[in-house]
C-alpha cells in the first residue's frame, strides 16, 4: 500500500504541469500520483498520459468530463489508495528535501499506529515578481513534532490559517466525513479545509516549507479581478460553510474557535470582494450574504458582526468602503496573497 496519494488536478495546464509532476515525483515508490484531467482541451492529457506510460508504478492518469476543481479533487479521493491524501494544483510544486522529511513523518505515524489526522506544513507564497517570498507557518500555534488534540495547546493567531496548500490529511478521515466538493464551483478548497476539522483528533505540526503556491496568472482563481468575476461563488461557498457551522456539533473549545475565525475571514473575504468591485449589484450580494447568516443563525450573526472583521467590513457609506478597501491594500501587501 502507498503511504501517501497525491492528487493533481489539472485543466488546460500544458504550460506549467511538468514542473509540479516532475517535483511530486522526487516522493518515489511511496507515492502514489493521480493526475486529474478534467476535460482538458489543450495538450494536458498527452502529456499526463506519457507520464504514466513513464512511470506506470507510481503515475495513474483519470480523464473525466469538465467538473471543476472540486469534482477533481472527489476523483481523486474516490481512486485513492494510499493512506494519506495529499492535492498539489498542476501550477504549484513541492519541495523535495522537505518532501523526504515529510514522508518519513507519514511513515513513522504509521509504524506508531497513531492514527494521524491531519500533518500540517508550511506553505510559500510563490508570487510572480517578489524577491522575498512570504511563508505561511504554524509556529507558536502548534508544538513541533508532538502529536497533538485539539485540547493539548493550539492557538492560531489571527492570520494563521489553515490552507489547501498545508494539509495532508488521512484518507479514511476524509471518506468517514463524506466530503464530497460542489461541482463547477470555485474556492471549494475552503470546504476542503473546513469540512474535515471536527473529524480530526489528532494533528501534527512539521516546520518545513514543502508547499510552493504560485501566484501570478491572469486567469488564476485567486486574481482580484477574477475573484470579483466570480463572487457569486465565492459566496456559494461561503453559504455552504455557514450551514455546516451552523449545524456541526463541534465540542472541542479550541476547535470552535479556529473555525469561528476561519468562517470570520470567509465572510472578510467575500465582503471585500463586493466593496472592491464598486458595483451595486455585488454590494446587494454582500448584502444579502450577511442577511442569509442572519436569517440561517442569529447568535452567529451578531457574534461575526462585532468581530474586528465584522465591522471593518460592514462600515457605513462611500467612507466606510474607502476605510475596508485600505485595510485591505495593507493587508495584501504584508502577506502578499492574490
Amino acid at each position: 500500500m502507498k503511504i501517501l496519494t497525491i492528487v493533481v488536478p489539472c485543466y488546460n495546464s500544458e504550460a506549467y504541469m511538468k514542473k509540479c509532476i516532475d517535483s511530486v515525483l522526487t516522493g518515489g515508490e511511496d507515492v502514489e500520483i493521480i493526475i486529474v484531467d478534467d476535460g482538458s482541451k489543450d495538450k494536458t492529457a498527452m502529456i499526463a498520459d506519457e507520464y504514466a506510460r513513464n512511470h506506470s508504478t507510481v503515475i495513474k492518469v483519470v480523464h473525466q468530463e469538465n467538473g471543476g476543481h472540486g469534482e477533481a479533487v472527489n476523483t481523486g479521493l474516490r481512486n485513492a489508495s494510499g493512506i494519506f491524501f495529499k492535492v498539489v494544483d498542476s501550477d504549484d510544486w513541492v519541495d523535495e528535501a522537505a518532501y523526504k522529511k515529510v514522508l518519513k513523518a507519514l511513515k513513522s505515524a504509521i509504524k506508531m499506529e497513531s492514527e494521524l489526522d491531519l500533518l500540517l506544513t508550511n506553505f510559500v507564497y510563490d508570487k510572480v515578481g517578489v524577491r522575498r517570498k512570504k511563508t505561511m507557518r504554524y509556529k507558536h500555534a502548534l508544538k513541533e513534532h508532538t502529536l497533538l488534540t485539539w485540547s493539548d495547546g493550539v492557538r492560531f493567531n489571527k492570520f494563521q490559517y489553515i490552507l489547501m496548500h498545508s494539509v495532508i490529511y488521512r484518507t479514511q478521515m476524509l471518506r468517514d466525513c463524506n466530503l464530497e466538493l460542489p461541482k463547477h464551483t470555485f474556492y471549494v478548497d475552503n470546504i476542503f479545509i473546513f469540512k474535515p476539522l471536527p473529524y480530526v483528533r489528532k494533528l501534527y505540526y512539521l516546520d518545513v516549507d514543502f508547499y510552493h503556491y504560485f501566484i501570478g496568472r491572469n486567469d488564476q482563481s485567486v486574481n482580484e479581478k477574477v475573484m470579483i468575476s466570480r463572487l457569486d461563488q465565492q459566496i456559494r461557498v461561503n453559504k455552504c460553510m455557514i450551514d455546516f457551522f451552523s449545524e456541526a456539533e463541534i465540542e472541542d473549545r479550541r476547535l470552535y474557535k479556529y473555525m469561528f475565525q476561519y468562517l470570520d475571514m470567509m465572510m472578510c473575504v467575500s465582503s471585500i470582494m463586493a466593496i472592491l468591485s464598486k458595483d451595486r449589484g455585488k454590494l446587494e450580494q454582500k448584502a444579502e450574504l450577511w442577511q442569509y447568516l442572519k436569517e440561517k443563525d442569529l447568535e452567529l450573526y451578531h457574534a461575526l458582526r462585532t468581530t474586528v472583521f465584522g465591522i471593518w467590513m460592514n462600515l457605513p457609506g462611500h467612507s466606510g468602503r474607502m476605510l475596508s478597501k485600505s485595510g485591505y491594500k495593507v493587508m495584501q501587501k504584508v502577506f502578499g496573497f492574490n
